[in-house]
């Protein structure tokens, strides 16, 4: 437990530098933030009884008008967290860029942050949770103004202290054609490239003999979206050239496809009602930094974003079971061939007017959120690889689901909100084992606001599941303090898995905060499974553990 003291003191020390720093005029940023688990009980064997930790500095210095300076330092130690990747070790520099801006052009040299339209075709991005931080290290300039923005970048990919084999290189421009504030219509229209260059060989063979297909990858991105009044809409489409596909790790010379990228959103924003809709069919998309890297379980060589579209909820068991995006080719055995997947959400919300029957004193809101997503339907070859697809064909379902939200407000101290959900996932498609689960969940969130600003949370949940696992409930209750202080406790019970022991997972801890600085820490059991933000996920296997952790900036 020394590190633990270590990063108490480090972030105690920051504190008293970010109170007497934030009174003073800077061009100096910076934050930290260190997350550690001391592990007691753990499925993984090299984390029983052990400590663990990851550590994140950074610092950002603006020179004047034009210049600026952003480094990062990371620390695992002694050993990374578990469910991160292993390159992720030891303490090192991660990244540090150099920026300069002026007169609409701009410059960066080391690692770059960058998206071109909706992500599809490149997104580098830090999401330290998932353990997700594929900048390029290299060089992005830029120039824009009111009607046009042009970006060119180039480099190789980060993964962990290492870079990709592969180059990356990528041009975006945007130009609006429309922009009228005075009847709120806008028009923009974007296009996009981005190329991964990689000279591979067969590794067996001597002297070396490249593969047949070309050394280079090229996407095609042509975008288009446009906003009036109440209305918007969105169609970007992708064209992804030959490519050799990854299966059982090796890179096959007779399994070559083309890929493609279609995504349409559309819906209405208005006061009181909102409706929005979200088409996306992925054929072989999966795009990395180095070809062999396809399908690894960390997702930190990606070069494109490629989120599940499904709704996010913060509730425990409503995320068992949940839904990764199907963009790869995967043909595991002649009875599960995979090609990409083809979907839709759409969301509906609709806030019921004060006064009236329904909507009672102070209103009441519902939001209905409908998805479901299908493997493409075609004709599927194992001997020889081989498959062709239907545009619009919906072939196996992957998953699908539907909930309903209430929110409402009783009293100006007491609110609740009711949520029931029914999905369906396929295991063999999806997580590519066998079974099939239909289950519903039904949960029930009621806040109490007190005196002195005081409240109290609690919420009670169950899950219906005749499949798999069967039943699960599951209760919490969240207790504030002030503003600034907060404990909480949780739990959920696998009751009707006699066959495990009836599982039961819980947690509870507390957390403070003061400005710009948290702390927190928790003790329980948590329950392995993936891991969700924003649609990616990362693997986390299950622990029994004390955690804590800080987060500043100054």
């Amino acid at each position: 437990m020394i590190i633990f003291r270590k990063s108490v003191s480090i972030f105690v020390l920051l504190i008293i530098f970010t109170e007497s720093y934030s009174q003073k005029k800077s061009n100096f940023y910076g934050s930290f933030e260190s997350t550690g688990i001391y592990y007691q009980e753990n499925e993984v064997d090299n984390y029983n009884e052990e400590f663990a930790s990851n550590n994140y500095l950074n610092l950002k210095y603006i020179f004047n008008s034009n210049w600026s300076f952003e480094a990062q330092i990371e620390s695992y130690s002694p050993i990374r967290l578990q469910g991160y990747s292993d390159s992720f070790e030891k303490t090192h520099l991660s990244t540090l860029s150099i920026n300069y801006k002026k007169n609409g052009f701009g410059f960066t040299f080391g690692s770059i942050y960058e998206q071109f339209g909706t992500g599809l075709s490149l997104r580098t991005w830090e999401d330290r949770e998932l353990g997700i931080n594929n900048s390029i290290l290299g060089m992005r300039s830029t120039y824009e103004n009111d009607r046009v923005t042009i970006k060119f970048v180039g480099g190789w990919q980060k993964k962990g202290r290492q870079i990709s084999v592969g180059k990356v290189l990528g041009l975006d421009s945007e130009f609006t054609l429309l922009d009228s504030d005075e009847t709120y219509q806008n028009l923009i229209i974007g296009l996009s490239y981005v190329g991964r260059f990689e000279n591979l060989a067969f590794p067996d063979i001597f002297p070396p003999v490249g593969y047949e297909f070309n050394d280079l990858t090229n996407l095609f991105s042509g975008r288009v979206d446009y906003a009036k009044n109440d209305f918007y809409f969105a169609y970007e489409q992708i064209y992804k050239t030959e490519d050799g596909i990854a299966q059982f790790g090796l890179i096959l010379n007779d399994f070559v496809k083309k890929g493609s990228a279609h995504t349409m959103n559309i819906g209405i924003a208005k006061s009181g009602f909102g409706f929005d809709f979200t088409f996306r069919r992925l054929e072989n998309m999966g795009f990395y930094g180095d070809r062999f890297e396809q399908g690894e379980l960390y997702g930190e060589s990606t070069i494109n974003y490629l989120p599940a579209l499904t709704k996010q909820h913060d509730y425990l068991l409503t995320n068992i079971n949940i839904y990764e995006s199907q963009p790869y080719v995967s043909f595991p055995d002649p009875s599960l061939m995979k090609a990409g997947e083809i979907g839709f959400q759409m969301d509906l919300y609709y806030d019921i007017e004060e006064g009236t029957f329904f909507g009672g004193k102070y209103g009441t809101s519902l939001s209905l959120n409908l998805s479901s997503w299908n493997n493409l339907d075609g004709k599927y070859s194992y001997n020889p690889l081989d498959y062709e697809t239907n545009f619009l064909g919906f072939g196996q379902k992957y998953f699908s689901e539907q909930s309903l939200e209430l929110r409402k407000k009783w009293s100006d101290n007491f609110s609740n909100i009711f949520l029931f959900l029914n999905k369906y996932y396929n295991k063999r498609y999806v997580a590519e084992k066998f079974g099939e689960i239909n289950s519903q969940v039904l949960v029930v969130d009621n806040t109490i606001k007190l005196k002195n600003k005081k409240s109290l949370r609690l919420e009670v949940q169950h899950l219906f599941n005749k499949d798999d696992m069967k039943n699960w409930y599951g209760f919490g209750v969240e207790y504030n303090f002030n503003y600034n202080f907060s404990g909480y406790y949780n739990t959920i019970v696998n009751y009707q898995n006699t066959d495990d022991g009836k599982p039961r997972y819980y947690s509870f801890g507390a957390s403070y905060s003061k400005n710009s600085s948290r702390f927190s820490v928790s003790y329980g059991k948590q329950r392995g499974g993936l891991l969700c933000y924003g649609g990616i996920c990362r693997y986390v296997p299950e622990f029994k553990g004390l955690s804590f952790s800080i987060n500043t900036s100054f």
